[in-house]
């Protein structure tokens, strides 16, 4: 199993929680609205030690269409994002530098 595949059955296999859904204004930068559903895959977890996060847009199929590396300055972190039927320019905002990897 290559790893698309083992993305693939991860999320596949995982419930997708939106805690954020789309129009909702995140909770530190009020001046950025989540342009698609937001949330993380249940019972899995992520450097920050949550759940993994997902982006998940309004595109049939709800395939995974790319995985974002973020990388946080300030926290001196990184975390990837899985995006699930998004449109890639759907996601891109000038308050975020996104290095996408696209299937």
């Amino acid at each position: 199993m290559d790893f698309w595949q083992a993305l693939d059955e991860l999320v596949r296999q995982s419930k997708i929680v939106i805690d954020r859904p789309k129009g909702t204004v995140h909770p530190k930068y009020p001046d950025w609205i989540y342009k698609v559903d937001y949330g993380y895959l249940e019972n899995t977890s992520s450097m920050d030690g949550d759940g993994i996060d997902v982006w998940v847009g309004t595109k049939e199929g709800k395939s995974i269409d790319a995985i974002m590396c973020i990388v946080d300055l300030m926290k001196k972190d990184s975390e990837i994002k899985i995006l699930i039927g998004c449109f890639i320019l759907t996601i891109c905002t000038p308050h975020f530098a996104l290095y996408l990897v696209q299937i």
